[in-house]
Order: structure tokens, then C-alpha cells, then sequence
């Protein structure tokens, strides 16, 4: 499992850093809506709805929205939209400490599915987002994106070494308070780094590690959501797209939330522009 996991990474790492670096902002835009469309297929699967024509229509509909998004959506609404995300996230936060595992989630398949655009629209939007912001753009893409990984990293391998004390057992029995602790040590290195790079003073190095320990911690959030609805419909994984990390949904829930609370965090220190 692990041998597959990392053959998987080492081949789509290089694509996906060239993409970020490389692509013009709409081509990107593009990819990310076809991996963002296949992870809501994947998204249709867990809310309940079995039928593929169906998940495939909820896939293709996400896709307009997408699209409208990137051509319509005014700029200065780009604020609102992240923290209406956050704020759905934060109600996510409070949905996961209250669930009990002999409790269905409330609402049907309709109102999950209604929760994946609001999941996966807002995600998409921050990374395309956080692309275009002038001269730093990709580079700042590209640093969540390996935020997001060495923070992955580093909870598996602390979770494996130290891992003794569940997080969410009801949720995700796999994961450890001990693997949290992992990821918060490399959010808070590379969050030196972020300071470094963009020639941050002492006086905001405070809220530079505190916006990469932020959105790590929603990242598990993310991750922890997804888990939940795996184990309301008895899933293992979402898909079996990618060998070893399982369907798309699978390699993107952490930055579902991640990404919006990390351009946020951008927002609030003035650094999107």
C-alpha cells in the first residue's frame, strides 16, 4: 500500500508542480475543474446517489458553475465567497465533534449533494485564486500545495512512530493526536519559510505561522469530513482512481478546506495583492 501511494506521488507530483508553474491561470483553471468535476462524481457516490448517469449529470453541473464562476463572479466578491466558506467549515468543526457513529448524518442524498458545491465551488475558486494573485501567485499555489503534503507526510510518519491516542475514532479510527502534532511541526517550518520568502518582518512572522497552522488544521478538518461521509455509506475510499491514496475525492479533501482558509488568511494580512 505504502509502495503504491509513493510510485503514485512520484509520478503526479512533477505534473502537478509544472501545471501550477507553468500553465496561464485559465488553462489551470480548467484542469483544476476537471479534477474538481471528478472528485464531485466521487462527492455524488457518497451522498447516496448510486446511479452513474446521475453522478455524472452532478459532476457536469458542478463544472457550469465552475465556469460561471471563473467568468462572472465579480473580483471583490472573492472575499465573501472565502469566508462564507470558512464559516461553513467551522460549522463543519462543530458537525464532527457532535457526531455519534449509530446517528445518520441529517438530510438526505439531495442536501449532501448540495453540500459538495459548497465544499468543492469554494475550494476550486482559492486555488485559482491564490493562482492569480500578481507576480507570487504560483509560487503561493505551489506553497500550499506542499504545505498540505508535508503536513500529510509528517502526520502518517508520526502517527506510524508515536501515534497512541485517537483524534476521532468514531470518524477516522486511523488517525492520531500524535500525527496531528506531526503536521503542525511541518506547517510551522514551512510557515518559516512563507516568511522568508515573502520578506516578512518579525512583527509578522506571529500571523504568517499562525495562517499555515490554521490551514493545516482545517486541512484535517477536510479530511476528517470526508471520512465521515465514507463511513456513513461504508466506504473505504471514494474512488479507486489513484493506486494506494483511492479516488480523486480521496487526494483533495484536505485542500477543500485548506485552500479557502488559507487565501482568507492571505485576505485578512493583506497579502493577495
Amino acid at each position: 500500500m505504502l509502495r503504491q501511494r509513493v510510485i503514485t506521488a512520484l509520478i503526479l507530483a512533477p505534473l502537478v508542480i509544472t501545471a501550477v508553474l507553468l500553465l496561464p491561470n485559465g488553462y489551470l483553471a480548467l484542469l483544476l475543474g476537471v479534477v474538481v468535476a471528478v472528485g464531485g462524481r466521487e462527492w455524488a457516490g457518497l451522498s447516496g446517489i448510486e446511479k452513474f448517469p446521475i453522478q455524472l449529470a452532478y459532476a457536469l453541473l458542478l463544472l457550469i458553475c465552475l465556469a460561471g464562476i471563473y467568468y462572472y463572479l465579480p473580483g471583490e466578491w472573492v472575499p465573501g465567497v472565502m469566508a462564507v466558506s470558512v464559516g461553513w467549515w467551522l460549522v463543519a468543526v462543530f458537525r464532527l465533534t457532535c457526531y455519534q457513529a449509530d446517528r445518520k448524518i441529517a438530510g438526505g442524498a439531495p442536501t449532501r449533494a448540495l453540500e459538495g458545491l459548497i465544499v468543492l465551488a469554494p475550494a476550486w475558486l482559492a486555488l485559482v485564486a491564490i493562482h492569480r494573485i500578481p507576480s507570487v501567485g504560483p509560487g503561493l499555489l505551489l506553497f500550499v500545495l506542499i504545505l498540505i503534503w508535508s503536513a500529510d507526510i509528517g502526520a502518517y510518519f508520526a502517527g506510524h512512530r508515536w501515534g497512541r491516542h485517537k483524534l476521532a475514532p468514531q470518524v477516522s479510527p486511523g488517525k492520531t493526536r500524535e500525527g496531528v502534532f506531526g503536521a503542525i511541526v511541518a506547517a510551522l517550518l514551512w510557515g518559516l519559510f512563507l516568511a522568508w520568502w515573502l520578506d516578512h518582518d518579525v512583527a509578522q512572522l506571529p500571523f504568517t505561522l499562525l495562517l499555515c497552522l490554521v490551514t493545516i488544521l482545517f486541512s484535517v478538518v477536510g479530511d476528517l469530513f470526508e471520512s465521515l461521509l465514507k463511513r456513513q455509506q461504508g466506504m473505504k475510499d471514494s474512488g479507486a482512481l489513484l493506486p494506494g491514496h483511492g479516488g480523486m475525492l480521496d487526494r483533495i479533501d484536505s485542500l477543500t478546506a485548506a485552500a479557502p482558509v488559507f487565501l482568507f488568511g492571505l485576505i485578512l494580512l493583506g497579502a493577495d495583492r
